[in-house]
């Protein structure tokens, strides 16, 4: 099948699925009944395919995965027309989507029952017309955008961002953009590293009615300039989210953590991880933001296809249940399914 949208993965910031090599490690699904929805994947066909297929396997693996909402990744832009309303492809493909899981046809899950595509605010008050136009596009399923902001001043840790403008979401006319948001009841998904989360909370706190999202658990780095220095770069990283975590227009995706960005090398090991040495690595993150959010204000994310670069699907939601193991039963629905619902406002079978 001929590769659409972007050429094959050049960001630095994660490796390609090897799918032989995640197969040598198989694990029995814990608390399998436990329904989820998968608020942050991808799906692209540029050098590694990963579309509807390819994700209806990987939830199919064992996991009660009821709905996902798919997340901007510059997937099938219009190639024609003014370029401002190119993502409206996006959306249009991702409802699209949706339609097919609608069948029936490639499981009970609800496939892109919620959209996050791409707007530029930094057209200002032009935003606004893309932004209806996404509206119409998604059907019914189109909650929000995400313009990526990450940047570092090290190339290294910047990857295919390192061009990318330093202090986008203090930019005056992204911010006239940005608050097209809020009026047509849209959410901002914030992608960015961890250096720059105090400039995300004082763009949070200058638009209080715009909900926000803080994916990945706000980017935390390992590499680069930060290689090395996990001892001294955390507090740094703790700070900030306790920070951000006081306004009360934003919540955090708990995920993200099986890129290369973190600095962990499960990716070149002779054998893929358990469960149980990811939720080691990955619990003093996940279990910060959780405390400092609160389980209500917090998700369980995926981050397919480039999470899958260092581990199973199978492997990293028993990941995520191992971690939430001590947590109460109101708290583990709000982090694998709630939270998501209610924020992405998704319309799933009762």
């Amino acid at each position: 099948m001929a590769a659409s949208g972007l050429p094959a993965n050049t960001s630095g910031l994660f490796v390609e699925p090897r799918e032989d090599w995640l197969a040598l490690h198989q694990e029995e699904i814990i608390d399998p009944l436990r329904p989820i929805v998968d608020p942050h994947h991808h799906l692209w066909n540029r050098g590694h395919r990963y579309l509807i297929e390819e994700m209806a396997a990987d939830i199919g693996s064992g996991h009660n995965i009821i709905a996902t909402v798919y997340v901007d990744c510059r997937s099938m832009y219009r190639a024609h027309g003014p370029e401002a309303f190119r993502p409206v492809g996006e959306v249009e493909f991702a409802n699209g989507v949706a339609a097919m899981s609608a069948s029936g046809g490639y499981g009970k899950a609800a496939i892109c029952a919620g959209i996050v595509s791409h707007a530029n605010l930094l057209l200002g008050d032009a935003a606004k017309p893309v932004l209806e136009a996404e509206i119409v596009a998604g059907n019914g399923r189109f909650r929000g955008i995400r313009h990526s902001s990450a940047w570092d001043q090290d190339p290294a840790v910047a990857g295919m961002y390192a061009n990318r403008p330093k202090g986008l979401l203090q930019d005056s006319t992204f911010r006239k953009g940005f608050a097209c948001l809020a009026p047509l009841n849209l959410s901002f998904d914030a992608w960015l590293f961890h250096p720059q989360i105090g400039e995300l909370t004082e763009l949070a706190r200058t638009f209080p009615d715009t909900k926000i999202v803080l994916d990945h658990c706000g980017g935390p780095a390992g590499v680069g300039r930060f290689a090395g220095r996990r001892e001294e770069v955390f507090p740094q990283w703790r700070a900030s989210i306790q920070e951000i975590a006081t306004c009360e227009n934003v919540v955090v995706k708990l995920g993200g953590l099986a890129m290369c960005l973190l600095g962990y090398d499960f990716h070149l090991r002779e054998r893929p991880p358990s469960s149980a040495e990811l939720a080691a690595a990955w619990r003093p993150y996940v279990e910060t933001c959780i405390e400092a959010f609160g389980p209500e204000r917090a998700m369980f994310e995926s981050n397919f296809p480039p999470d899958k670069g260092q581990c199973s699907y199978q492997v990293i939601f028993n990941a995520f249940k191992r971690i939430a193991a001590p947590l109460s039963e109101t708290e583990k629905t709000a982090l694998f399914s709630q939270t998501a619902t209610e924020f992405y406002r998704l319309d799933l079978p009762s």
